[in-house]
């Protein structure tokens, strides 16, 4: 028994409003110093509930064999909405310091730009890098965003945040060189094919 075509796509796009919603949430919950500690729960719930789907679209694409241009596509797009929703919220609330959101935000934002504007000739699918920093982000997003404070104590919270970020951002960066190194290995192969 099969599953609808466009099931994938369909959770795919599902995770953009998921993306905006969380983002009110983590807002309206506030700073861990006086946070309203039920809505952050709600918005960690939601963010880890969101980014999960990112493994259920790819897992029932490859499955069923109905991988997309599409889901190549938007794939990485709601996957850096719903990340970048999550770094921002956090530096916004203090939590996270700005420069790293800021390295983080260049690479994954610049590297969509490009994959949007060579789409017309081709489709840049994820590579096993990106999609390491990907899982990676949501680990230590999910770590952030939950209240776990409540569980191990705030130093022990705030240092495991910090080095998780700094992981993170050592990822990206790589990642990004990696994608970098790799699309300029494409355009001298596709010359010399020609």
């Amino acid at each position: 028994m099969g599953i609808p075509r466009q099931l994938p796509n369909a959770i795919t796009v599902a995770r953009i409003p998921l993306a905006v919603v969380f983002f009110v949430l983590l807002l309206m919950g506030g700073q861990y110093g006086d946070s309203d500690l039920v809505l952050r729960w709600v918005a960690g719930g939601l963010f880890v509930l969101a980014i999960s789907t990112d493994w259920v679209d790819g897992y029932l694409a490859r499955k069923y064999d109905i991988v997309s241009d599409f889901g190549k596509l938007w794939d990485p797009i709601a996957d850096k909405l719903l990340t970048g929703a999550g770094f921002v919220g956090l530096a916004i609330l203090g939590e996270v310091s700005w420069w790293i959101v800021i390295v983080i935000l260049i690479r994954e934002w610049g590297i969509t730009i490009h994959r949007l504007m060579v789409a017309s000739e081709h489709i840049v699918a994820a590579a096993w890098m990106g999609k390491l920093k990907t899982a990676f982000q949501g680990v230590a997003l999910g770590w952030a965003l939950l209240p776990l404070h409540v569980l191990v104590g705030m130093p022990v919270w705030t240092v495991v945040t910090f080095v998780l970020m700094l992981v993170v951002l050592v990822l990206t960066v790589l990642s990004g060189i990696d994608y970098i190194v790799a699309q300029a290995r494409g355009v001298r192969e596709g010359r010399r094919a020609k």
